[in-house]
Order: structure tokens, then C-alpha cells, then sequence
């Protein structure tokens, strides 16, 4: 054999050696991750308080590198807080009404949505219309859940907080006024109790609005009673034009101004029942 040929023998053995010494070590380290991955699936299986604690560590990790790439500190449980609905997620009728009451009063579909479908359970099972309750929501406040009267009617409904205080406990405290669906409930408890009070639904806008013992509610009820029947028209399939809606006032009727006392006794009498 040549001297050529030896060399190339020599190199062809060289390569093998460490192809087989490569695949030797790859093979070993191949079974080692396998190894550590079935004890640790072992591991984590047997431990859950372990598998929790990896799993909040990563996400804690995932989180901070989020905050630190956006600037924004993140809450996941954002969108759970949020009062928002896809209204083409609702049945047609209640789409209808969401989408109109969204271009009247210029608030957005997703969290009226959610109060349309929320109205029409509470409504059902208070043996109430729906489109009332929504009725009374538009002119008490144009869907603002923030406002507030001078005498202290707050949130969709405009609801006495300090009156109906009690009422509020179920769902936290006089704060939870501020919560759409918890004002809203409460709302419709009050309405119930001023219906069942009066004896018809007119009366009970009077009792409601605080203008059962004057004359002159301001236009109170008319208002209420001609937007309940524009709704029940939308959630009908009509087309019902939208008309430009008059700013909801702080205090929608004269009662609730010049006649707050009677107001005041009004709620009193309903937070005891």
C-alpha cells in the first residue's frame, strides 16, 4: 500500500472514530434529557404544589418580560372586570336594540350589549319588559354609569346609594353603585317595589322618580314610556329612526329637586320592604 493510500486509510478511521464517538455522546445525551424529562413529568405529577409553583414562576417570567417589551403593567383579569359583550353573540332582537341604543346615545355595542342581555334576564325574572328597564336607564343617565344627581342618585339607574345602601351588600358595599349590573339589579328591585306600590307601571315612574305627591313629574314618565316603546318597536325588527336624545338632566323631574324630601321618604319606605 502507498504511502497515499495509508494516509487516506488513516483519515477515513479518524472520521469514523469520531462519527461514532459523536453519535455515542449525542445518543447518551439524548438519554440523560429523556431521563430527566420522565423524572420530572414523574415529579410534577406527584407534586402538584410543585407543577403550580413552576407554572406561576413561568407565567410571572412570561408577565415581566410582557410589561417590559410594552411599558404596560398587564392585569389578565382585565377583561373578566369588564362589563362588554359581542353583540353578535345576542339573539336578533337583542342585537337590534344593543346596536340602536349604541348609535343613539353614542356609547360603544360590546358594554351595552351586556346590559341588553343583562336587562332582559333580570326582566324575565322579575316578570318585567326588558326594553322598560332600558328605558329607564336611557333617561336616567344615557347610559353614563358614573353619573350622579345633586341629591345622590348615582349610577345607570340613578339609584339613592345612602337610601338603598342595604341592598347593595350582596354585591359588596354602597361602591358596587358604580358597577353597571349590580346598579342595574338594584334598579330593578326599587322599579318592582314602586310598580307593586302604585299599582301600574305609570304610577310606579312617579314613585320612582320621587313625584308621586306632585302634580308634575317634569315630563318624567312620558319620556320613559315613549323610549320603552321606540325599544319594544327595535327589538320587534321595525326600523325606528333614531332621534337625537335629550342630555339626561341630574334631576329628571322637579321632585328631585324641589321636591327631595318626598323623595327621600319614598326610597325610605321601599328600602324597608
Amino acid at each position: 500500500m502507498t504511502a497515499l493510500g495509508q494516509i487516506a486509510r488513516g483519515l477515513r478511521t479518524f472520521a469514523s472514530d469520531i462519527a461514532e464517538g459523536f453519535f455515542e455522546i449525542t445518543h447518551n445525551g439524548f438519554a440523560l434529557l429523556g431521563l430527566a424529562v420522565a423524572f420530572a413529568v414523574i415529579t410534577l405529577t406527584a407534586r402538584p404544589d410543585l407543577r403550580q409553583a413552576g407554572e406561576e414562576e413561568l407565567m410571572g417570567w412570561l408577565q415581566s418580560r410582557q410589561e417590559a417589551l410594552t411599558g404596560l403593567q398587564n392585569e389578565r383579569d382585565a377583561r373578566e372586570r369588564a362589563t362588554a359583550t359581542d353583540p353578535r353573540a345576542l339573539p336578533k332582537s337583542q342585537a337590534a336594540v344593543a346596536y340602536w341604543l349604541s348609535r343613539k346615545y353614542r356609547v360603544a355595542p360590546e358594554p351595552v350589549s351586556a346590559l341588553v342581555a343583562e336587562a332582559w334576564e333580570v326582566g324575565k325574572r322579575n316578570s318585567l319588559d326588558p326594553t322598560l328597564i332600558l328605558a329607564i336607564m336611557a333617561i336616567e343617565s344615557s347610559f353614563n354609569p358614573f353619573a350622579q344627581s345633586a341629591v345622590g342618585a348615582q349610577g345607570l339607574m340613578q339609584v339613592m346609594t345612602q337610601v338603598h345602601s342595604d341592598k347593595y351588600q350582596g354585591f359588596g358595599g354602597h361602591l358596587a353603585a358604580f358597577d353597571p349590573v349590580a346598579n342595574l339589579r338594584v334598579g330593578v328591585k326599587v322599579l318592582q317595589d314602586c310598580i307593586a306600590r302604585a299599582g301600574s307601571i305609570e304610577g310606579g315612574l312617579r314613585f320612582y322618580v320621587g313625584a308621586a305627591n306632585v302634580e308634575d313629574d317634569g315630563g318624567y314618565t312620558a319620556k320613559v314610556l315613549a323610549e320603552h316603546s321606540r325599544l319594544q318597536q327595535v327589538a320587534a325588527g321595525r326600523n325606528v329612526p333614531i332621534l337625537t336624545p335629550v342630555p339626561a338632566p341630574v334631576a329628571p323631574a322637579p321632585a328631585r329637586a324641589a321636591a327631595a324630601p318626598a323623595t327621600t321618604e319614598k326610597v325610605a319606605l321601599l328600602s324597608q320592604s
